[in-house]
């Protein structure tokens, strides 16, 4: 499995990274060993909200050659899904296998056009900015709609690598991660369509 993470300037650095932490970790497991990755963007380096830089190894790649594209939110969404040129960008990835977002990165797959007649959810405080992309806005932590998933707030992020892990890898895989990672928690308000 080839994984693109989308990066953007103002997108919020823990949707990201929460994610990042764990899905890595697919290479411990048998069944999902040899995924890889790349940080996809519209520019060799793009800064987060709050100010830090990260580097882009590949800059606007064919999204259609990725098995997964992993979408953060942030607050460049907001003026970002109004952009043409990354707009276009994204709707390479239609045919991937896998379309994820965590946070306001679901404005993004819906003004790519992904989320049409969908259910799907985002941050609390942007179900409104959702409800125009999609055919329901469902108020939950995670769902799954078909090969989209997209996942609520910012901490959300850790749970929907996790509902990855478990879906790809398995139960074990899963009580594993969570070890490693010291996370006492379980995943809540998961719906499947």
């Amino acid at each position: 499995m080839k994984i693109a993470f989308v990066v953007f300037n103002g997108l919020t650095f823990l949707d990201l990274i929460g994610f990042y932490d764990v899905i890595y970790r697919l290479n411990m497991f048998e069944q999902t060993k040899g995924v890889t990755w790349d940080f996809c963007g519209p520019a060799d380096e793009v800064t987060n909200e709050l100010g830090l830089t990260i580097k882009v190894n590949k800059v606007n790649p064919d999204l259609s050659q990725y098995d997964m594209i992993f979408v953060p939110g942030g607050m460049g969404t907001r003026t970002l899904r109004f952009n043409e040129d990354f707009v276009s960008w994204l709707q390479q990835g239609e045919n991937c296998p896998y379309i994820v977002s965590v946070c306001t990165g679901s404005l993004l797959l819906g003004a790519a056009g992904f989320l049409e007649g969908k259910k799907a959810t985002t941050h609390p405080n942007a179900y409104d900015l959702l409800e125009p992309y999609c055919g329901e806005v469902i108020r939950t932590r995670i769902v799954k709609d078909g090969k989209l998933i997209t996942a609520g707030g910012v901490a959300t992020s850790i749970d929907l690598a996790l509902y990855i892990v478990k879906w790809l890898a398995g139960e074990e895989a899963l009580r594993q991660v969570k070890s490693s990672i010291d996370y006492p928690y379980d995943m809540e308000g998961v719906i499947e369509f």
